[in-house]
């Protein structure tokens, strides 16, 4: 891995976790925290490998997925200033059979897994956060099973660009047909087709590069069912998702 260390200088925060814990809390976790830079590709966690370290994600966007045989590999989640890696350090479990890796650049707070425990150990509202945070991030997983099992490619791709678009700082999409074809788990061509009639229904604009939202109602309707529910869920338990 390499990321860059940067000092952190203020409690000034991105994340969605870390500002909803009192202030007290974050300041005892403050000397534990260190700014990483995330580059594409990067993979912050590595499957059936020891977890080295949690990441709260201030910028950027992370995608977690399962390897499956016959499929390659299916994306169950993305990440962003919304949430942390790898809940099981919230679980006490050492290692998972799930990768993370980087899709968006971007930075994050990284601790040591030792520093988290111990900080969860001594903070029941740090614990409280994270453990609402992995009923959410359960509620997501499902939300993307049922669009995988029922939906169709343009339906799951509105999904995909929704919850992208919800972790970064625009209404837009730093992303490559390739990168969108790899979290959908399924070849360019239909990516790329299903790209072309979201743009004809004016849901989007595409560039070389960049898909740009352009009508999200629109997009949340395609969606359907797989859409609102963990992000609804977020507000309630967590604090304010965007």
């Amino acid at each position: 891995m390499n990321s860059r260390l940067q000092p952190l200088q203020a409690p000034l925060v991105e994340n969605r976790l870390l500002r909803a814990l009192p202030i007290e809390v974050f300041s005892q976790m403050l000397p534990q925290l260190e700014e990483v830079v995330l580059t594409v590709g990067e993979r912050i966690v590595m499957a059936n490998e020891p977890i080295p370290h949690a990441y709260f994600i201030e910028s950027g966007l992370a995608s977690v997925t399962m390897a499956i045989a016959e499929r390659g590999t299916v994306e169950i989640a993305v990440v962003g200033r919304d949430g942390m890696v790898s809940t099981a350090l919230v679980l006490g479990i050492e290692h998972t059979p799930l990768t993370v890796e980087v899709r968006v650049a971007g930075r994050a707070l990284r601790m040591g897994a030792g520093a988290l425990r111990q900080a969860m150990a001594q903070s029941s509202a740090l614990r409280d956060i994270l453990l609402r945070y992995v009923q959410v991030v359960i509620l997501w997983t499902s939300q993307m099973a049922l669009a995988n099992r029922h939906h169709s490619v343009e339906e799951r791709l509105a999904l995909c660009l929704l919850l992208a678009s919800d972790r970064l700082d625009e209404g837009r999409v730093v992303m490559t047909h390739e990168m969108l074809a790899l979290m959908l788990g399924m070849h360019r061509p239909r990516v790329t087709v299903a790209l072309h009639e979201l743009e004809r229904t004016r849901m989007i604009v595409m560039r070389r590069g960049q898909i740009t939202i352009r009508d999200r109602l629109k997009l949340v309707e395609l969606a359907g069912d797989s859409y609102g529910l963990a992000e609804a869920e977020y507000e309630r338990l967590i604090g304010p998702f965007i």
